[in-house]
């Protein structure tokens, strides 16, 4: 097991506190406080002393953990006892809970730019985050438009990288993510469903599924219904399968989104390309809210974080669920040392 090995074998994690209005502060000390996930991990928490302490107190919590401040030299690492960097930027009486604010998305932006930069640097193998609130993180920074985006921007990044949701084993990808509805069937060609099928056969493989099983979802009703609703499985989205296919994919499609997740869950597949946004995580949020990962794939080290978002109308009350966040630090611990392993 992850947690059995030494400390200098353990894949290194910098972990960036998120929205300090929201679930966050509360999310970050319950991860911390669990024994599974600090032993899987090098972990380095990119935040501030604070923050952190006012969300261990409404955990009821009392993470153990060293503390250093930005610039100081870092102690002996020991097994099982993360490191919190503290930049001392958050006063979280300054905070309004439960609000979105330009204090709560600066802490949050600066807190994983750092972190990014650190794994950028090879001072880190992986990157976790607890939830962000994007309209407080456009109060600092108005273009930002995704953690994809400003992760690419912030370390100079000019490959492919989209999200994957993940829960109990079973992967969602999207061709189109972040935009209008109206504008999905402009954005579908062949050349970008097949893209999205070798991004997704490869972050698959990187999570340590030798042979992926890939469905693809159509974009109309019943899959176009052999072209009585509508084409784009005929004319793009039916040639791109056939087309990853020939170059060895285990996919197969398009097949109806109403239908094809039964299909999934039931073990058919390992993974479900979408072509929009919603189409997915609607199925996957019905499946397990509390549960769900999405890592961002792509990029030259795993990002990882909860599907699910700051939820505002429980912060502070102690009852925030951690099960999502401590599987995306028990992911990005896998297939960080999936990759170090694999490069050693």
């Amino acid at each position: 097991m992850v947690q059995d090995l030494p400390v200098a074998s353990l894949p290194r994690i910098a972990l960036a506190m998120g929205d300090a209005a929201g679930i966050s502060p509360e999310l970050t000390a319950r991860v911390l406080a669990d024994e599974a996930v600090r032993g899987s991990a090098e972990i380095t928490v990119i935040g501030d002393q604070r923050v952190l302490a006012d969300g261990a107190r409404i955990a009821g919590l009392a993470p153990e953990l060293d503390v250093v401040m930005q610039g100081d030299p870092s102690p002996p690492r020991q097994p099982g006892r993360p490191l919190l960097i503290d930049l001392q930027h958050c006063d979280p009486a300054a905070i309004p809970v439960g609000e979105i604010s330009a204090a709560s998305g600066r802490f949050a932006t600066e807190n994983f730019r750092r972190a990014l930069s650190m794994a950028a640097a090879g001072e880190a193998d992986a990157v976790c985050f607890t939830p962000f609130n994007k309209a407080a993180m456009r109060l600092v920074t108005p273009g930002y438009d995704d953690e994809i985006g400003f992760s690419a921007e912030t370390i100079g990044f000019r490959g492919v990288a989209k999200e994957f949701n993940i829960l109990d084993g079973l992967w969602n990808a999207r061709v189109t993510s972040h935009v209008p509805l109206k504008d999905v069937a402009g954005l579908l060609s062949r050349e970008s469903i097949l893209d999205n099928l070798r991004l997704t056969h490869e972050a698959l493989r990187a999570a340590g599924i030798a042979r992926p099983r890939i469905a693809v979802a159509g974009l109309n009703p019943h899959a176009g219904d052999n072209g009585n609703f509508g084409t784009e499985e005929i004319e793009m989205i039916g040639p791109a399968v056939e087309a990853g296919k020939r170059e060895g994919f285990g996919c197969d499609g398009p097949f109806p989104a109403d239908t094809v997740f039964l299909r999934a869950r039931r073990g058919d597949f390992d993974a479900v390309l979408t072509m929009y946004h919603d189409q997915g995580q609607i199925a996957m949020k019905l499946i397990g809210f509390d549960a769900g990962v999405t890592l961002m794939g792509g990029f030259p080290f795993p990002i990882c974080t909860a599907a699910h978002g700051t939820a505002y109308d429980i912060a502070g009350k102690g009852v925030a669920h951690p099960g999502a966040m401590r599987n995306a630090m028990l992911l990005a611990a896998r297939m960080a040392m999936r990759e170090t392993t694999a490069a050693a």
